[in-house]
């Protein structure tokens, strides 16, 4: 759907500002147009590699025929470097720009201008075990099996650690939503929102989360930032920006942050829930006269069937399966209901009722005649931090085509669905029925192994892409973790600091 002139014109980013069009429709001649009358004085190529995070190739700007070289042609990086599923002998790789991209890094000192990268092999042809590579065939291999467009968003939950403070002091784990100054780090939030939406991130809302806690003298907040709903690739590349721009401000603020699933025994973990949909049309094709219809169901049997081996894109170290443990607000067993925190697929509150509640609040306001039906998503719990964002959101669209693939679809979606707390003791029976998610980095390696043919499916995991996926994850050799943590309580803490940093 293309932007109208007033979102155009109300749009944070200055590059949608100043060329008067959105960034799908940018082009070569655009970007040079933007740093010579802006006097850009440096362009930033950004690509993200093998370890999840966004790396960076500086140019300076001096002069128009350079900025049209590297814009024309890109730039060779070591490959090997990069991947780890790269061989020094062929390592060379083109990193080219996408000008759809294209943002002002909120950061720098001198005008500098960033470009989102994609990998290039010596033939000219993409990588194919680049992670954004991988997205895109499995975005392209969902449409091309359903006549539809796959779409998602994230919400990016992570603490914020700072020096602790004795005035106002928020309840311990009852943090969720609070403000200032029983919050210590809103303007921070609030200023994180503001970049990444200048940066073309779509950012929806952030808050403060349930988890907060002091320890010796330090005080730690749970956060939130959650994105709006569109094309999956898009959705991938604003969490990886987003993610980048609270690192780069909380080192700039003398702040810490991290996005590991746990940070400590007892206490709230931090997930990446995705919210999904499926679009025909430029309508919601998952909702029928207000309800969810059997195109839903029939995505969310996809990430039933799925399930045990998306574990292993999105928790992918050790302290995940920390987080996922009974009784807290994650997953643990694989089921999907309506309004449910504790299962794994749940389907949101959505704008459905027949009613206008603002014009019921605001008597002046005539009625709305909108459909609020259009925002319903599917909302997938069990990732985390941890996760490769492109691998996950690649798993996931993957795993909704899959139910498209499936004969029984409809009737695996019922089987697997639940009205109840799953918590409850009288429901421990039918509990009892329904499959559970890995326990370790090793089972959720052992049951990708398992389903692999899901994910080769079409040729969108390289077969030897999952090899190395299985190889990393047995590498923690975390079969039996639960049992040895038992003995050894303080290795949790080893765990935690050696992956506090992950993703």
């Amino acid at each position: 759907m293309e932007m109208n002139k007033e979102q155009l014109s109300t749009s944070l980013n200055p590059l949608v500002q100043y060329l008067n069009k959105e960034p799908k429709n940018f082009t070569k001649a655009d970007i040079i147009q933007f740093v010579v009358e802006n006097e850009i004085k440096m362009v930033n190529f950004r690509y993200v590699g093998g370890d999840g995070r966004l790396k960076s190739l500086n140019f300076v700007v001096s002069d128009i025929d350079y900025l049209e070289q590297i814009l024309s042609h890109g730039e060779r990086v070591d490959g090997s470097s990069l991947f780890s599923f790269v061989e020094a002998g062929s390592s060379d790789l083109y990193v080219i720009p996408r000008f759809r991209s294209a943002f002002l890094d909120p950061f720098s000192e001198l005008p500098t201008l960033c470009l989102l990268c994609s990998y290039y092999t010596g033939e000219g042809k993409p990588l194919e075990i680049s992670p954004e590579y991988i997205l895109k065939k499995a975005a392209k291999s969902f449409k091309e099996v359903t006549g539809m467009e796959f779409q998602a968003m994230g919400e990016l939950e992570y603490y914020v650690t700072g020096k602790k403070e004795d005035l106002f002091l928020a309840t311990d784990q009852k943090g969720y939503h609070e403000s200032a100054p029983f919050t210590k780090f809103e303007d921070f939030r609030m200023k994180t929102m503001y970049m990444i939406a200048c940066a073309g991130g779509m950012v929806k809302y952030g808050h403060s989360e349930v988890g907060n806690f002091t320890m010796d003298d330090k005080i730690l907040e749970q956060n939130e930032i959650e994105f709006l709903v569109t094309d999956v690739e898009d959705a991938a590349n604003q969490l990886i920006i987003a993610k980048w721009i609270i690192r780069k401000l909380a080192y700039e603020y003398g702040l810490d942050v991290t996005f590991a699933p746990k940070i400590t025994a007892g206490k709230a973990g931090s997930g990446m829930h995705i919210h999904t949909r499926i679009m025909k049309d430029d309508k919601n094709a998952m909702v029928t006269d207000g309800r969810l219809n059997d195109t839903a169901k029939t995505a969310i049997a996809g990430y039933m069937q799925c399930a045990p081996s998306l574990t292993a894109f999105g928790n992918t170290n050790p302290t995940s399966y920390f987080r996922l443990v009974p009784h807290q607000e994650a997953p643990t067993t694989i089921c999907w209901g309506d309004r449910n925190r504790s299962v794994l697929v749940r389907v949101p509150l959505g704008w459905t009722a027949k009613v206008d509640m603002v014009t019921n609040e605001n008597p002046l306001e005539t009625v709305s005649n909108s459909d609020g039906s259009q925002k319903q998503t599917v909302e997938f719990r069990c990732p985390d931090g941890s996760a490769d964002v492109y691998l996950l959101l690649a798993g996931l669209t993957v795993a909704a085509r899959s139910g498209f693939e499936l004969k029984n679809a409809l009737e695996y979606a019922k089987k697997t669905y639940v009205d109840v707390n799953i918590f409850q003791e009288e429901y421990k029976d039918r509990v009892a029925l329904l499959d559970n998610l890995p326990t370790s980095c090793w089972e959720s390696a052992e049951m990708l192994d398992k389903q692999r043919e899901i994910y080769e499916r079409h040729g969108v995991f390289p077969p030897h892409i999952i090899d190395g996926i299985i190889s990393q994850l047995k590498k923690f050799n975390d079969k039996d973790i639960r049992k040895e943590l038992d003995k050894n309580p303080d290795k949790i803490i080893e765990l935690v600091h050696k992956y506090y940093y992950c993703g």
